[in-house]
């Protein structure tokens, strides 16, 4: 039987992982309306991932017989002062969620919950990935998103990343 505490963590991870596409979504929408389309494909695919992160949680509670129980998702940010500060605030909220990983990867530890830290070693390591693309986001666009050409050239790079399912197998 699972841990209370760890079941709980569990599921609230569902609703911060939608919230997390919410915010992606709304951070494409940003840039689709600026028409950095690659931008926006950046973070359409950031989204679609999130989703799947809830996804993978839901699934995983399911596979171990623990209730889901699905609550509201709260309206992400919607307005912006730059292209910075859609970036920046995509690393804080990166940092965030990886401190929400931590959490329940502790409280899994605390009561030798071994199969959910197991099933938590992917996210961690996602965590750092997700960290590392957002702050090479930002450093790309200190160096190049002052100069209209070279943010071109950033938005067309941007623009063929394609999505790639999680293989992680429950």
């Amino acid at each position: 039987m699972m841990n209370e505490k760890v079941h709980e963590l569990l599921n609230q991870q569902i609703n911060k992982e939608f919230y997390s596409a919410y915010l992606y979504l709304q951070f494409s929408n940003y840039f689709k309306a600026k028409s950095l389309d690659g931008f926006a494909n950046w973070y359409m695919i950031q989204a679609q991932e999130e989703r799947d992160h809830a996804l993978l949680f839901y699934q995983y509670l399911q596979n171990n017989n623990m209730p889901v129980t699905l609550g509201a998702i709260e309206e992400p940010i919607q307005e912006f002062e730059s292209n910075m500060a859609v970036l920046e605030a995509g690393l804080n909220h990166e940092i965030y969620v990886t401190s929400l990983i931590n959490d329940i990867y502790a409280a899994a530890y605390e009561v030798k919950d071994f199969r959910t830290m197991q099933f938590l070693d992917w996210f961690v390591k996602e965590q750092g990935e997700e960290e590392t693309n957002a702050n090479d986001l930002i450093s790309k666009m200190e160096l190049f998103g002052s100069d209209p050409k070279s943010l071109y050239m950033l938005n067309q790079e941007l623009g063929t990343r394609v999505y790639t399912a999680p293989s992680l197998v429950l």
